[in-house]
């Protein structure tokens, strides 16, 4: 179970996924995030938990596997922070721990994701998202990790 913490830190970027994935991450069951391509960002980022549900069959089943009520999950907001360690060509070998069949994951990405925590209350971030990355408290530029 992830670790609880308090925010905002507004130096952070955020990554938007849809749940029950982002949920899944913050539980320490889905340590790799699935993306078309690699990133060189590492260390910590806020998981943003996207406004829409993911509805795919795998995702319905992952829910389902963790017992996890679909409806009664927060999204649009920030629900914790987990460290990107890696990124690599996705393989079979990573289907388990990205929660998606072996045979969707030809041409993805395989982000390595550790340490989730919790953010004890979610938080509507102060800027929407505009791309794959953003800044919920700043307007910066995404891309790169600002330091």
């Amino acid at each position: 179970m992830a670790k609880t913490i308090q925010h905002p830190d507004k130096s952070l970027p955020a990554l938007g996924i849809r749940q029950p994935w982002a949920e899944l991450i913050m539980r320490g069951v889905k340590t790799i995030e699935l993306r078309s391509s690699q990133t060189r960002i590492r260390g910590t980022i806020y998981v943003y938990a996207s406004k829409t549900l993911a509805k795919t069959p795998h995702a319905i089943e992952a829910a389902a596997q963790a017992e996890i009520a679909t409806e009664t999950l927060p999204t649009g907001t920030l629900i914790g922070t987990v460290e990107i360690v890696d990124s690599f060509p996705a393989t079979a070998e990573h289907a388990e721990a990205s929660g998606v069949p072996a045979s969707l994951l030809k041409g993805k990405y395989g982000w390595k994701l550790a340490n989730p925590k919790r953010i004890k209350s979610p938080i509507v971030p102060q800027f929407l998202p505009y791309g794959v990355w953003f800044y919920p408290f700043v307007r910066k530029q995404t891309g790169t990790r600002q330091k």
